[in-house]
């Protein structure tokens, strides 16, 4: 599928796959990724990117995966499946390990049944085989050493080894105190030689204590013996320690043949965890990349958004420079893009993005790619990238390239893809244009896909007339003379060499007699690109600041058809609430007139009683009377009052100390009682005014606690009763001291305390709302919490 073989190294996918090698746990997940190759089946591919993104969302938003520890079980289950063979005690207990591991691993997944179901397909029919677990905890303890029961005879030999080490050190130290009051001993105490406690005795003592010299120093002056008594006890506890090793042998044996029938499930686990772990170093590779799963597509096509070269970013933030995205289509309208324009402006860069791009996709690798990317599958990506000449092969620069040439026109096919890089180099540009001509012309023949770089102009002209080609050009600044490593469909770009040349130094009349040297209308393409380039950068500029007059255009045309929208709905309100306003007017007056005229006829329009009605009638119509709107008095500036003064209540004639101004509100305290009072229901007074006892009772202590109040307080550690009891006191103060929010620092544990916190703080009306810390800065180990 990839020809040749080295164009995945040249590509960049070899540094890919150690860039995530490098995270893997286990050397299984790293053997696993050295086998990364493309593939070209879309559910394999689907399934593969769909793993990546679920265990992405896993790392990002999810709890952390219980992964501790696991091992090569694979080896140790092909070691047990000997008959004969036993796993010895660390071997036995990394199996237990790498069992914990894999259930609690399942566990996570059957509690989320369904969230990340193309990760449960990895350890689907996979059972949580518990026996295996039990068998080994019946022998090993929780640091993986054999359990002194694990039998009763390595019980009985366990407690006989401890009481005969007891009765030797209980007899040398008898020993070595006899021979220290005989003033036998040298300098120095009880030390041993090959595995033996011995006494150090003077060399001329040596044959006052009955035993055996095991060794004696430099100076001859002093022997190292271990006494008669003591020697048998020791070859006891040796016989003894066989007779042990032989039993921890057998258990051994034994808890080996119990585990053989499990073999076949242990290979499963290790395939489960190796999978894990791959799965997951893919993922954090994504993360650091910030890659994106694309639309995965059947067909051969490309439609890469925003996508950037996954190497340079991982170099950018070494060198701190930005990464240029590529935006670039190909399709059954473009197969073949022809990319031109001046050397070091990003061609070649471009052409490497798009294939290394395909080659990940392909290989079920996320990419740094808008996820509104589509990306098709291909069955051979073929490569023509850099110089492979060889003398083994007697072959020229120019040779290899024509011997790739003639690969890629005898194999490409509609489901082919072909980077090809500096096409037609290598030989006289007379005939290696013509020649590249050819080949592009049989590649589009074969509805073949691909991006192709060149400076050669005859290429540019056939890509211009040419179904199924077009022309792209990197953009490059001829005002600064520098590149702007975008690359921009549609129109071949210049070479820009004299420009170049000019900027680098070359003498002036160098390049001059260069231009005297080309052909007129070789001069006149290239001058017309140039030109092209220049009025394409201006329209460019002034599309940008017509699209940007356009949007705020659209935006205040937004404002006002919400002011609009506002002022109608508002009249119409105003409006139906003065009808019905005056409806109910009406109604009033009709019945308080046919009431007087009522009262009238019933008074038999009595005079007095009369005038009496109709001055009522007056009075009412008066009532509903518009009357004219007085202009406001001018209001007497406030006298200004601060944090600290002293003002009197009007309603108490009370003197009390200003907290803090708001507005047209005053928090104020007398004592520890604090009140909030309008500013207009206060005066303000000078120091001297303020009765001695009053400044006595004051709120010094009070403003100096809000000034070292703190946002955020600490209950780690406290018992659920009394961190409630300290935030209840905090939360108090906070809401006095008009703090907006403040956080809880409570760690994370089992989420006990967490959880008591929150369920109390709910009660408050004060409390709106109460969220998780960041995860970089402590995640659910912090609640905030935010104040109305």
């Amino acid at each position: 599928m990839i020809y040749p073989q080295n164009s995945s190294h040249k590509l960049g996918f070899d540094d890919i796959r150690n860039a995530i090698k490098d995270l893997c746990m286990s050397e299984m997940g790293r053997g696993m990724v050295d086998k990364i190759q493309p593939m070209t089946n879309f559910e394999q591919i689907d399934k593969f990117l769909r793993q990546s993104n679920e265990f992405k969302n896993i790392i990002q938003n999810d709890q952390p995966l219980p992964i501790q520890s696991f091992y090569d079980i694979k080896k140790l289950a092909d070691k047990a499946k000997l008959e004969g063979a036993f796993l010895n005690e660390e071997e036995l207990f990394q199996i237990y390990l790498t069992l914990q591991t894999a259930f609690a691993v399942i566990k996570y997944f059957e509690d989320r049944n369904g969230i990340y179901p193309n990760l449960e397909a990895l350890f689907e029919h996979l059972p949580i085989e518990k026996s295996i677990v039990r068998h080994i905890e019946a022998v090993l303890d929780a640091k993986g050493k054999m359990k002194p029961n694990a039998s009763r005879l390595l019980a009985e030999l366990t407690g006989a080894i401890a009481k005969a080490e007891q009765e030797v050190l209980r007899k040398i130290d008898q020993i070595y105190k006899h021979a220290q009051g005989n003033n036998w001993v040298a300098d120095g105490s009880l030390t041993v030689r090959d595995g033996r406690v011995c006494i150090p005795i003077l060399a001329e003592n040596k044959r006052k204590i009955k035993g055996f010299v095991h060794d004696e120093s430099a100076s001859g002056q002093t022997v190292y013996l271990e006494p008669e008594e003591v020697f048998n006890l020791n070859n006891k506890i040796r016989d003894l320690e066989f007779e042990r090793r032989r039993e921890v042998i057998r258990i051994l044996t034994e808890l080996t043949n119990q585990l053989r029938p499990y073999v076949p499930i242990l290979y499963s686990y290790h395939s489960f965890l190796t999978k894990v772990d791959f799965v997951r170093a893919k993922s954090l590779f994504a993360i650091d990349l910030g890659a994106t799963m694309p639309k995965l597509l059947k067909d051969t096509q490309i439609k890469l958004r925003n996508a950037k070269h996954p190497l340079l970013l991982m170099a950018s933030r070494e060198n701190g420079k930005a990464v240029v995205p590529l935006n670039i289509r190909l399709d059954a309208g473009v197969r073949i893009v022809l990319v031109s324009g001046p050397n070091a402006g990003g061609k070649s860069v471009a052409m490497k993005t798009v294939g290394l791009m395909q080659m990940m996709i392909q290989a079920g690798l996320l990419i740094p790619a808008d996820e509104e990317s589509e990306v098709g599958i291909f069955k051979q990506i073929f490569a023509d990238i850099g110089d492979d000449q060889s003398i083994e092969s007697d072959l020229s620069t120019y040779s290899a390239h024509l011997s790739k040439m003639k690969y890629f026109t005898e194999h490409a096919n509609g489901r082919t893809l072909i980077l090809i890089d500096e096409f037609g180099t290598g030989t006289d540009p007379l005939f290696g244009g013509p020649i590249a001509e050819a080949v592009l012309e049989q590649l589009n023949h074969k509805k073949a896909f691909g991006i192709i770089t060149t400076h050669y102009s005859n290429l540019k002209v056939f890509a211009n007339n040419t179904e199924g080609l077009e022309n792209a050009s990197m953009i490059f600044d001829n005002v600064h003379l520098q590149p702007l490593y975008m690359l921009e469909m549609g129109k071949p770009g210049s070479s820009y060499a004299f420009e170049i040349a000019q900027k680098i130094g070359l003498a002036k009349h160098l390049i001059d007699l260069a231009r005297t040297k080309i052909s007129a209308q070789q001069q006149k393409v290239d001058s017309l690109l140039v030109d092209l380039e220049r009025d394409k950068k201006d329209v460019l500029e002034n599309k940008i600041a017509l699209e940007k007059q356009k949007r705020k255009y659209e935006q205040l045309l937004a404002e006002n058809q919400k002011q609009k929208a506002y002022y109608e709905e508002n009249k119409r309100n105003l409006l139906r609430e003065a009808k019905s306003e005056a409806q109910q007017i009406i109604k009033s007056a009709n019945k308080l007139v046919e009431n007087t005229i009522a009262e009238i006829k019933n008074s038999k329009a009595d005079k007095s009683k009369t005038q009496e009605l109709r001055a009522g009638l007056d009075k009412a119509f008066k009532a509903n009377e518009n009357k004219p709107i007085k202009p406001n008095k001018p209001v007497e500036k406030a006298e200004s009052i601060e944090v600290g003064d002293w003002v009197k209540l009007a309603d108490s004639e009370n003197f009390v100390q200003v907290l803090e101004v708001a507005k047209d509100n005053l928090i104020v305290a007398f004592g520890e009682l604090r009140s909030v009072v309008k500013r207009n229901k206060v005066s303000k007074v000078s120091n001297k005014q303020v009765p001695k006892a009053v400044k006595h009772f004051g709120t010094s202590s009070y403003t100096e606690s809000a000034a070292n109040f703190s946002a955020e307080i600490d209950v780690r550690g406290k018992r659920g009763e009394e961190a409630v009891a300290e935030i209840e006191r905090y939360l108090d103060r906070a809401v006095m001291f008009g703090f907006p929010s403040f956080k809880i620092i409570h760690g994370k544990g089992d989420g006990i305390l967490r959880k008591l916190i929150r369920n109390y703080l709910k009660n408050y009306p004060q409390v709106v709302k109460m969220e998780d810390e960041h995860v970089d800065r402590g995640g659910d180990g912090i609640t905030y919490v935010y104040l109305s």
